[in-house]
């Protein structure tokens, strides 16, 4: 005969696993994901580059004349070199410095304007959600890239303009989520238990709810990161973009004159260059959205 205490022991496993949390479950998904793990590799060799270049170890003589003026690609020159007879390829390199720069304080200026009126709005409601939704949504009807280029016209030219124009531009998005996330957090039970702790409004949002959807902000970024990359490109097609310094949309801004001579690889390395960055900030935020979404986990 067995006894209720011998089948209670049967049925009760001899070790239990603790549940992942969302965070750890989102590190196994990434790096088991071979594709998400390569563009994560990528993306941190572009960041490492750039901070090489900032700290003047590498690409610092890229001013220098090298060799004669609209040398092809060969051994001795790496992509060619440009009018002046300066390496594309140094270009190329001290290039993203410029946009890993513009990718982080863009992606930074958004995520701060985005998540404090979002926040807000969706927080408190009531006048403060009406007035943040329609500034939202009177800002998000003017297109973007005249606002970006009117924007451009009125600071002038330069690194600092490029930086505060996508910035501002780019946080409607951001600010609509966070909106509609902080609605469905404010009246839950861990919120609710922080109001019967004493927690006022500012630490309840600050302290308890912008963490319990961190992956929103976190996947937002990444895609606001590679977005102004792009948008870069766009002003200066349009020469209100970076003075006195190489960027990828300079390189492909003067190489329209270029490719009159048959002169295509300083558009080829800036191209190639933009390219292998957004497309692997695009499938890093891919999987940063399958890994970190709970609802797409059943989490």
């Amino acid at each position: 005969m067995t006894t209720a205490t011998e089948t209670m022991n049967l049925t009760v496993p001899k070790k239990q696993k603790a549940s992942k949390s969302l965070w750890q479950h989102a590190f196994s998904t990434i790096v088991k994901d071979k594709l998400a793990c390569t563009a994560l590799i990528v993306v941190a060799i572009y960041f490492f580059i750039a901070l090489m270049t900032f700290l003047g170890i590498i690409a610092n003589d890229w001013g220098a004349t090298v060799g004669p003026s609209y040398a092809e690609p060969s051994a001795d020159y790496i992509f060619g070199t440009d009018i002046f007879g300066r390496s594309v390829f140094l270009k190329m390199i001290k290039g993203a410095e410029t946009a890993v720069a513009i990718g982080l304080v863009t992606s930074a200026i958004s995520l701060v304007i985005g998540t404090t009126l979002g926040a807000l709005a969706g927080y408190f409601g009531g006048l403060i959600d009406e007035l943040v939704v329609w500034f939202y949504t009177t800002f998000s009807s003017i297109p973007f890239i005249m606002l970006l280029v009117a924007i451009a016209f009125i600071m002038g030219k330069g690194t600092s303009t490029v930086f505060i124009s996508l910035g501002v531009t780019s946080w409607v998005g951001l600010c609509r989520i966070v909106r509609g996330e902080v609605m469905k957090h404010k009246d839950r039970e861990y919120s609710q238990a922080a109001s019967a702790l004493g927690a006022g409004h500012l630490r309840k949002i600050f302290k308890h709810i912008l963490p319990n959807i961190s992956h929103v902000l976190i996947i937002n970024f990444s895609l606001t990161f590679e977005s102004a990359i792009k948008a870069e490109v766009i002003l200066s097609y349009l020469g209100l973009g970076v003075q006195g310094r190489p960027s990828w949309g300079t390189m492909i801004d003067d190489s329209k004159l270029e490719l009159a001579r048959g002169v295509w690889w300083q558009l080829g390395a800036a191209t190639l260059a933009m390219f292998i960055i957004v497309l692997a900030f695009n499938i890093l935020g891919d999987a940063l959205r399958d890994a970190l979404d709970p609802k797409l986990k059943g989490k």
